[in-house]
């Protein structure tokens, strides 16, 4: 699925990682997440080789987090869907009640935090699972896709809270998205994977302006890449 990739990714940065179906996006995150160990190469974290090692990956996933593009929801309330992440890592009391509430007005739900989740509408199911991913505060945030299909509205609440957990707590993002606009409004690298390659990377403004490769500049203009 993926071949010969070789990325740096830097700390506090956002990162959007574009290209065609099947290019090996989700692959590469769930690599980049530790929930598939890679038939060959390295990933390092912070400089620490967690591969292989099962201690390492366990203590390297604490500080890992993802969105998927499907949303798993749980059947309980809204609020205990966000607080439950917390309580699995032993946190109580008041300051999880702090962190549900403020993790749930990042994403416009606070006021539906006694609702039973599953009645959610899908875009507030998917900000559900945003505040649920970022309320244990991740060094890393791993997006595979967070706005696919989803309204103006739920897309520009995820895309702010997105944008304010980079900004202000200065956690580095990698987001998989089909969405050009999209990566041009929130990426501040871009990089583009085809086939299961790299094909390039670099500042968002260079890609879609200036891209060095050929292929890379057919696919941001919108023409179908083999």
């Amino acid at each position: 699925v993926l071949e010969n990739v070789n990325m740096d990714v830097r700390r506090g940065e956002l990162l959007a990682l574009i290209g065609p179906n099947g290019s090996g996006k989700t692959t590469l995150l769930r690599l980049i997440d530790l929930l598939e160990i890679p038939d060959s190469g390295r990933l390092l974290f912070e400089g620490s080789d967690v591969t292989y090692d099962p201690r390492k990956r366990n203590v390297a996933r604490m500080r890992i987090g993802m969105v998927f593009q499907q949303p798993a929801i749980f059947d309980t309330s809204v609020y205990n869907n966000v607080a439950w992440t917390l309580r699995m890592r032993g946190s109580d009391g008041d300051s999880v009640d702090q962190r549900v509430r403020s993790s749930l007005e990042h994403v416009d739900l606070l006021k539906l935090r006694d609702q039973p989740a599953k009645t959610l509408s899908g875009g507030e199911a998917q900000r559900l699972a945003v505040a649920r991913v970022m309320v244990c505060e991740p060094s890393l945030l791993l997006m595979d896709e967070p706005t696919a299909n989803l309204d103006p509205y739920n897309v520009g609440v995820i895309e702010q809270a997105i944008l304010k957990v980079n900004r202000d707590s200065g956690t580095t993002v990698i987001m998989a998205t089909h969405n050009m606009f999209q990566a041009r409004r929130l990426g501040k690298r871009i990089a583009f994977l085809l086939d299961g390659r790299i094909i390039e990377t670099g500042p968002a403004h260079e890609i879609f302006e200036h891209p060095n490769d050929k292929k890379t500049r057919s696919f941001v203009n919108g023409e179908m890449v083999y």
